[in-house]
């Protein structure tokens, strides 16, 4: 979707990279709002800010919370989540993405549904996988058949909250299937905001006349 402003795509080279770009343009405060887990480019942003000294937070919309008659087990990561689906084989809807669903090679005697935007390359190292490539959002009706027809017992997904994704633990909720959530690991010492209205009121913030005369 074009952009009423300057947009740049691609990589920057890591934390330093980013930070020599923000020095070059002379940009005045850094934003990090990507995907609550894009971990790797989260931490570069800090650092390119601490190195650069620029005035910095993060844009994260708020995770999922646990309701009445949710089943969840939270795990901190997609490692931990393999694990926590146990020895005995169990027909597991992976809805994780694909960049990590083979952490789920350690756990091969379960059977799987992966869903992602893009192919899983290579393939599980399983013997018992299927694959589905779908684009959210996804609705509750649709997600209650998908898990119905598919004898889905248990669902791994990554909290990053929103409306998009929401439809399978709400179908889940329903049907009294598990959920093992993998909850987000986010640095305590990065100031957050989690709409777009606090963004723009912390902006506001940051550059009024007050704050400027160090008030």
């Amino acid at each position: 979707m074009a952009q009423p402003v300057p947009v740049r795509s691609g990589g920057f080279g890591g934390s330093d990279g980013l930070a020599e770009f923000l020095k070059m343009e002379k940009f005045d405060l850094l934003i990090d709002a990507t995907h609550p887990f894009a971990a790797r480019i989260s931490q570069n942003a800090a650092i390119a800010a601490k190195e650069t000294g620029m005035s910095f937070f993060a844009l994260r919309r708020p995770g999922w919370e646990r309701q009445s008659g949710d089943r969840w087990t939270s795990v901190a990561s997609v490692t931990e989540a393999a694990g926590a689906l146990g020895e005995t084989p169990k027909r597991v809807f992976l809805a994780i993405g694909r960049q990590e669903a083979f952490h789920f090679e350690s756990a091969p005697q379960h059977h799987y549904l992966i869903r992602s935007v893009d192919p899983v390359t290579p393939p599980l190292g399983v013997p018992h996988a299927r694959y589905l490539l779908a684009t959210g959002p996804f609705e509750e009706t649709a997600e209650r058949e998908l898990l119905t027809s598919n004898q889905i017992e248990v669902i791994v997904a990554k909290n990053s909250g929103g409306k998009a994704t929401y439809g399978k633990v709400a179908a889940a909720r329903t049907l009294g299937i598990e959920v093992i959530m993998v909850e987000r690991q986010e640095p305590a010492d990065v100031r957050t905001v989690g709409t777009v209205e606090e963004a723009l009121g912390l902006v506001d913030h940051l550059f009024s006349p007050e704050m400027n005369r160090g008030v």
